[in-house]
């Protein structure tokens, strides 16, 4: 390999002087040879130049924020790749850590608990909740209200825990998405709560969390979509952290209860919409844009179609396009 050819080994980030002005060259005047681009193989590497469909011996820019937000979505892949890793350390030295030299009134509280099973988890959270008597933070990413007897049944079980909590001096603060305002049984069992209970509401919830009066959380395990696994922690540092985060996401949140705001709209485009056109630059499917935010596919292919008419996009490659340029994403809440 040739000296030039180390010279352009290096991340997007680090773009040289070189492929700079060539990408800026491009921008500017159209299509080029592809032989041209040789000597600067990380324009091609990064993304920023690609064969055109008309003439593939030319090569054609990517628009600068498709490619920016290309960049960014690998590059929070990468983060969320080394946070499962965490988790599943985490897991795998549980188990050590209990088996360690610990004295015996450790072991009746260890500081990280893996908890398998729905029954478990639920009377683990009540029996927590009823040592209780200060504040119970909650975030809920859906709520999955139905009317089938076991759904009805659990949510009468939390409504009395929770009651019971209130009734004590204990406040209530949780967090949901914003599909979840309008859900009947949401606002039915808010209106039916007799105490300091606020809820508020985001366009994504980054995922299920509940910490009890500081000094319990519990999260769910690495993939237990069903539930099925939840961890324990009474770490002190760790639900520090915990709360910090849930109290960054409080002040950014819309107020759903007991005073209802209505998220803002900017230039025509709702919060939800800014929240679509987020994934929808990132390159997302419909089926995970809808499981992002809470709601079905159909009603996300609404919102999809709703702002391509309202930017006047005729193809979603267009749309992508069309969200960079009309700036919606950088004036978001």
């Amino acid at each position: 390999m040739t000296a030039t050819a180390h010279e352009h080994e290096h991340d997007a980030e680090d773009l040289c002087e070189a492929g700079a002005e060539l990408y800026a060259r491009v921008l500017r005047e159209g299509p080029l040879p592809a032989e041209e681009a040789h000597g600067v193989p990380c324009l091609i590497d990064a993304g920023l130049l690609q064969p055109s469909l008309d003439d593939p011996g030319r090569l054609v820019p990517v628009p600068p924020a498709v490619a920016l937000h290309r960049l960014l979505r690998l590059s929070g892949e990468r983060v969320a790749a080394e946070r499962r890793r965490e988790e599943r350390l985490a897991a795998a030295f549980q188990p050590l850590m209990r088996a360690g030299a610990l004295p015996a009134e450790e072991t009746l509280t260890p500081s990280l608990r893996v908890l398998s099973g729905t029954e478990r988890i639920n009377r683990a959270i009540t029996e927590a909740l009823a040592e209780g008597k200060e504040e119970l933070l909650c975030m809920q990413p859906h709520s999955n209200y139905h009317s089938s007897a076991g759904a009805r049944a659990a949510q009468a079980d939390a409504m009395v825990r929770d009651q019971k909590f209130l009734d004590r001096g204990g406040r209530i603060r949780v967090l949901y998405p914003h599909t979840q305002r309008h859900i009947p049984l949401v606002v039915a069992r808010w209106e039916r709560l007799e105490g300091d209970a606020e809820a508020r509401s985001l366009d994504e919830i980054a995922g299920r969390l509940i910490v009890i009066d500081g000094a319990v959380a519990f999260i769910p395990g690495e993939g237990s979509a069903e539930r099925s696994v939840a961890l324990e922690i009474r770490q002190p540092t760790i639900i520090t952290y915990l709360v910090k985060v849930f109290d960054r996401f409080w002040r950014l949140a819309t107020p759903m209860h007991p005073r209802a705001v209505q998220p803002p709209s900017l230039g025509g485009v709702t919060a939800r919409q800014r929240a679509v056109a987020r994934f929808l630059v990132e390159g997302h499917t419909d089926a995970v844009i809808a499981d992002r935010l809470g709601m079905n596919i159909r009603t996300a292919r609404v919102h999809i179609a709703k702002l391509a008419a309202t930017l006047g996009s005729g193809s979603r490659a267009q749309l992508g396009y069309l969200i960079g340029r009309s700036g919606i994403l950088d004036r978001a809440e």
